[in-house]
Parts: structure tokens; C-alpha cells; sequence
């Protein structure tokens, strides 16, 4: 697939931000209040997206370690916007999930409005991934998320998570058809990461692609 913006990762950006995420990182906070957060003094990406699609694994396979992020059983459990700091230099924020919190609709409403201010009010947000579990593509509830990130006017990437569960042919096809979907989108990042945390397919151009965003 030819990139439509710029050559893809050099081995040197590969390798950078492999050392990169190597490097300590550590739970900062988890804010339940947006008068909690950290100062806005280091660049942010955060993870968004349904509830049972695999952020914490994703976080957990970027940086290398198996308990960073705590997955549960039970989704939508994240109900606060959790902060990891990463070499010092920049933050990873785990969103409240969206979808399948089983919470009342009035507990729902709250984290999932923590997590739109959050989007509206942080000037040092780089990036948004939005994780879409590659078997099933895109949902109306993940369109949803697309029209309160660009109403919002973050930048947001698409990430494919669990690509390893489908054939090579059918991530292909996932891929083509996401980019086309997000097409017309005014802040959609016209590029798509198919991963796998179980397998680390697509991690190493992951980190490439957060490290570029926030300290080129």
C-alpha cells in the first residue's frame, strides 16, 4: 500500500523508538476530574475505543511489560483517564472505553464526558489512536467516536487491533475499506496501523509513528 503522505518508517525511526519504549515507564494518575489533571508539559497521545477492542494490551505491548495497563473481564471498567509517563518525555492516556460499560447509562455518561473534555480542553494532545478490532471493522458506535474527535478537531489515527485472528488477505481488506471510510474526515490521520499485541504485528511502526508525532 503506498503511503499517502510520506515514505514509511526508516529502519532508523524503527530502531529509535524501539529504545524509545524500552525505556522506563510508569502509572502516573488516574483522573476522574478534569481540575486532576497533570500540567499540560509534555506531548500526549491517548487510546480510545469500544470497551472490549484492547487498549490495555496495546499499551502493555508498546512498552513491553504485561501488567502496566490492567485489562479486566469485565468491560467498561476503565472509568477514569489513566496516565503513564514514558522516558520522562511524553505521556500515554488510557480513555474510558465506549460501547459496552456494564454501568448505568448515568455512570456511563459521566466518564464517557470526562474523556470529550479531555479531547475539547488539552492543548498538549498530539494524537488520538482509536482501536478497531480488525474481525469487525468499523461500528456505528466507533462513527460516533469519529464525529466527537473531529467535531473536536484532534487529530486521530486508526488502529487495528487483534489482526493477527484474521487472514492477511482480510486485514488487507479491513485496512482498505477503514481508509476509505475515514476518506472525508477532516482529522482522521490517512493511515492505517493494522497490530496484534498477542503477536507484536505492526507494534514497531506503532512506536515509530507515536514517537514521530510527539518528539520530531
Amino acid at each position: 500500500m503506498t503511503d499517502p503522505i510520506e515514505p514509511l518508517y526508516s529502519d532508523e525511526e524503527i530502531e529509535a523508538a524501539r529504545v524509545l519504549f524500552a525505556q522506563p515507564v510508569s502509572f502516573m494518575m488516574g483522573a476522574v476530574r478534569m481540575d486532576g489533571l497533570p500540567p499540560a508539559d509534555l506531548p500526549e497521545v491517548a487510546f480510545a475505543g469500544r470497551s472490549n477492542v484492547g487498549k490495555s494490551s496495546l499499551i502493555n505491548g508498546l512498552v513491553g511489560q504485561k501488567y502496566l495497563a490492567r485489562a479486566s473481564n469485565e468491560p467498561g471498567r476503565t472509568r477514569e483517564l489513566n496516565f503513564f509517563l514514558l522516558a520522562e518525555q511524553l505521556r500515554l492516556v488510557d480513555l474510558p472505553g465506549y460501547g459496552f460499560a456494564r454501568v448505568s447509562r448515568t455512570t456511563a455518561s459521566k466518564f464517557q464526558d470526562l474523556g470529550r473534555q479531555f479531547l475539547r480542553g488539552r492543548p498538549n494532545l498530539k494524537r488520538v489512536y482509536l482501536l478497531i478490532d480488525a474481525r469487525h471493522g468499523l461500528k456505528k458506535v466507533d462513527a460516533e467516536a469519529m464525529d466527537a474527535l473531529d467535531i473536536s478537531a484532534v487529530s486521530y489515527q486508526i488502529v487495528l487491533t487483534k489482526a493477527d485472528k484474521i487472514k492477511p488477505p482480510e486485514v488487507d481488506k479491513v485496512v482498505a475499506e477503514t481508509l476509505k471510510a475515514i476518506a472525508k474526515r477532516p482529522a482522521a490521520f490517512p493511515r492505517v496501523i493494522a497490530t496484534s499485541s498477542e503477536k507484536g504485528l505492526g507494534l514497531p511502526e506503532l512506536r515509530a509513528e507515536i514517537q514521530r508525532t510527539c518528539l520530531s
